[in-house]
């Protein structure tokens, strides 16, 4: 099985506001990043979250999903990862990795993704687009206690790198799996665009 972990738990800071709640196709970022991977049939899902967790949760609608506290999470991304695997059982095999900036997730991207780790049963599986590496991205259960021993300061690329000749890369036809929304300058645009 492959969960999905959605890391939601920062400040927002260049944004000024929560990126989870921005309003989004009808929702906020979220809510369409989780009813996208529910719909892609994803068995189970972990929404991590920190920064105003508790007005975060009372705002959306997230279902099933299980949503974990990361007290840590000024310490950066890696901290909301390693809250997120924490919440896992034996019968993950991989994880799908979302962050809530990149709320671009469809249903056939995840699918693509999910057949892709099923069949070559790579440690990594990487959406590009013309070459360049985009979001969401796929771990093996084998690179878990790996995240787990990093450091603060150190991302998830980290050991991505460690292991990318073994890593499948898969191309897709949408650019949008290279974009994350991190200011007013790209919320804006988005919206812009979505009209």
């Amino acid at each position: 099985m492959i969960a999905a972990v959605v890391l939601a738990a920062g400040e927002s800071s260049r944004m000024g506001r929560d990126k989870a709640l921005l309003p989004f196709r009808g929702s906020t970022f979220l809510e369409e990043i989780v009813s996208t991977l529910w719909q892609a049939q994803v068995k189970k899902m972990v929404v991590v979250l920190g920064h105003h967790a508790k007005q975060v949760q009372a705002s959306v609608k997230l279902g099933d999903t299980e949503v974990v506290g990361n007290p840590r999470y000024r310490e950066g991304q890696t901290s909301s990862l390693q809250a997120g695997l924490l919440a896992l059982n034996e019968e993950v095999e991989g994880i799908l990795l979302c962050l809530v900036d990149h709320p671009f997730i469809s249903v056939s991207l995840v699918r693509k993704l999910t057949e892709a780790f099923q069949k070559q049963k790579s440690p990594a599986v990487i959406p590009t687009y013309k070459g360049k590496h985009g979001h969401p991205v796929i771990f093996s259960r084998a690179l878990f206690s790996e995240f787990k021993a990093l450091g603060p300061n150190e991302g998830a690329n980290v050991v991505a790198r460690r292991h990318r000749a073994e890593t499948a890369f898969v191309e897709v036809d949408d650019a949008r799996i290279l974009r994350d929304v991190d200011t007013v300058a790209d919320y804006e645009k988005l919206i812009a665009e979505e009209r």
